[in-house]
This record gives structure tokens, sequence and C-alpha cells, in this order.
């Protein structure tokens, strides 16, 4: 496995890189814009190929990387479901799992320093972005944050892995770069409290200056999404009313990028083929599944996905390699449902 833990030493953010060697995929967490440049020379150099982005939750101290790196390499953004953000790829819920080839991580749930905060468990080691901090918390003053439920994320969810689990945090500013479960459960000063009401005592009066950048930083990282009205993707951008008729005149197949988790959770559109948006590139090229489809019936694909971010990719990149009637459905599977069209399974 190559795992590389990155710093940005204006924000004292932690990003992690993972990937399994076989066929390179790769993800990454908590990526900060400003070392995007930095993060795509890592891939070029390990020869990566990055699938998925994903963000613990709303960051206040920077400008997320995830956009930017979607429009650079077409991957995958994820965040936790309860993020208010505008658009991501992929959101997960408590206990759905984000894989990609040879690594597996689990979401959990654990909100207090923000409404939306999530941990990635995998293996060995647990992700707990700004929820639990090396010999810290996260602050629970802003963006819909709760001591209370903060202090039920740690002791009951985090501080229930084994001691010996490695704890990697989203921002340390000591210098320090790794834990565990056992030494911050004993030397960490504030989880040494008797009760919630002591924990809850000393949250809400550490009397904390707000992030430099947060009033930047947090409108910014609210409007992550690919803009599916941009003049040029509107072209081949469809409504829900538009594919039903190029379905039942039989022009179209219908495409599903989603990962199978997301299939069995949320359902599917009847009568639509299943490839995984990382199988894409594959699928679309000469001899691929998805170019001999067309070839060989003369329909044009519409892809569609969750929310309308990754089909609208999908389109792009298959109209770049020729099949030039490709579209998407605009607002993917939610706009769907929101107008009740058929769904199966």
């Amino acid at each position: 496995m190559i795992f590389r833990q990155l710093f940005d030493t204006t924000s004292s953010t932690y990003t992690y890189l993972i990937a399994s060697r076989k066929g390179g995929e790769a993800l990454i967490l908590d990526p900060v814009l400003e070392r995007v440049d930095r993060y795509v020379k890592l891939l070029t150099e390990l020869d990566l190929k990055l699938v998925k982005a994903v963000d613990t939750h709303v960051h206040a101290d920077h400008i997320s990387g995830l956009s930017e790196l979607r429009d650079r390499t077409r991957c995958i953004t994820v965040m936790g479901e309860e993020s208010g953000v505008d658009v991501v790829s992929m959101r997960v819920g408590d206990g759905e799992r984000v894989a990609i080839e040879g690594v597996s991580l689990e979401a959990i749930y654990t909100p207090g320093h923000t409404a939306d905060s999530y941990s990635f468990a995998m293996g060995d080691r647990v992700f707990t972005g700004d929820t639990l901090l090396i010999r810290g918390t996260g602050r629970t003053d802003f963006q819909n944050g709760s001591p209370e439920a903060q202090y039920d994320s740690i002791f009951n969810r985090l501080l229930r892995f084994p001691d010996e689990t490695l704890v990697f945090p989203a921002h340390d500013y000591k210098g320090d770069t790794v834990s565990t479960i056992g030494e911050e459960r004993a030397f960490n000063p504030r989880l040494q409290v008797g009760s919630l009401d002591e924990y809850v005592a000393i949250m809400n009066n550490l009397d904390l200056p707000n992030p430099r950048m947060m009033d930047v930083a947090v409108p910014a990282n609210l409007q992550l999404g690919l803009d599916q009205d941009n003049p040029d993707r509107r072209q081949w951008t469809l409504d829900v009313e538009a594919v039903i008729r190029a379905v039942d005149t039989g022009g179209a197949v219908l495409v599903d990028l989603r990962d199978r988790s997301e299939r069995e959770r949320h359902g599917v559109i009847p009568g639509s083929v299943h490839v995984p948006y990382p199988a894409l590139d594959e699928q679309i090229a000469p001899g691929g599944l998805l170019s001999e489809l067309v070839k060989a019936s003369d329909k044009r694909l519409i892809f569609y996905c969750a929310y309308g971010e990754r089909s609208a990719m999908a389109a792009e990149a298959a109209r770049d390699d020729g099949l030039a009637g490709s579209c998407h459905l605009k607002g993917g599977l939610k706009a769907w449902k929101a107008a009740d069209a058929p769904i199966a399974g």
C-alpha cells in the first residue's frame, strides 16, 4: 500500500494520499486548494490515478481542493450526506464504505466540530478529521458545532477502537504527525473528564478567535459543485422528461455510473446498464463495452449518477472519445426521484 501524509503549513492541514499498487487507483483525504499542483505532481511521479477525493467536513480554515482535483483529474468528490455543500459526486452515510481498488474506508459519522463531520476507518488506523486531534479536539463553536455531539462522537465512537489504532487527524499545530487511540485516551487533556457536563464546560470556555479564513473558506467550500449549466455542457444535458422520451423511443441507453453500494441503497433506473465511473475510460475506448454497444445499436448513451456531477464528466469524456451523441441526466437520480419517475430495486 502507498500511504503519504502531506502538510499545508499555512492552515496546518494534513492531507492523506492512499493507494493500492495494482491498477494504481488512489484516494485523497482533505486536500487543500493551494497544494493541488503538488498532489497532481505526486500522483504522476507515483504513476497513480486519482479516483476519489474526500473531505471529512466543510472546512473553515482553508479552501478545499476537491473541485480543482475533480476538474483536473475527473475524480469523484465525496462528502458525508449531512454536508450542506451544493453538489458532490457521492454522499456517504454512517457505516457506508468509500472504496477504490484494494482500499476500503468505513465512514463514521462523528459530529460535534461541525454538524457534517465524518471520520474514516481503514484497517489499523482512523482518520479523525477535526473531531479528535493529537492531544486536543476540534472546536465546537461554529457551523452547528456541538460539544455534546462531539463528546458522544469521541467517547462512544472513536474511543471504542482498539488502543493500538493509529490516529491521523486533519490538523496539528504542534508538529505531531500521528497518535493512537490509547495515547489519546490516556494523555489528551480534554478527554480527562468524568462526565459530559465537564467536557461541555471545557469546550464552551475555550474563547478562541475565528479561523483567519473562515469568511472566505466556508462560502467557497459550500459551492464545490460542477457547473452543469455551463453553456458548453448545456448542449448535452437532458432533464428528466427528455431522458424518458429518448429511452421510450428506443434511441438511447441509460448508463449508471454509481458504485454498487449506492445502487443497493438508492435503487436504479429500470433498464440501465451499470458501468462504475472508475471503469469509464476503458469502456468508452475503442473495443470497450459502451463503445461497442453504440456501434452495434446506433443508440446514444445517456449517463446518470447520484447528482449529475460524474455523469457530466462522463458525457464530456465520451464525446472526446468519439461517442458524439452522449448526454447526461441533469441532477442525477435525485432529480429523477423528485420527478416521480420509475425506480427499480
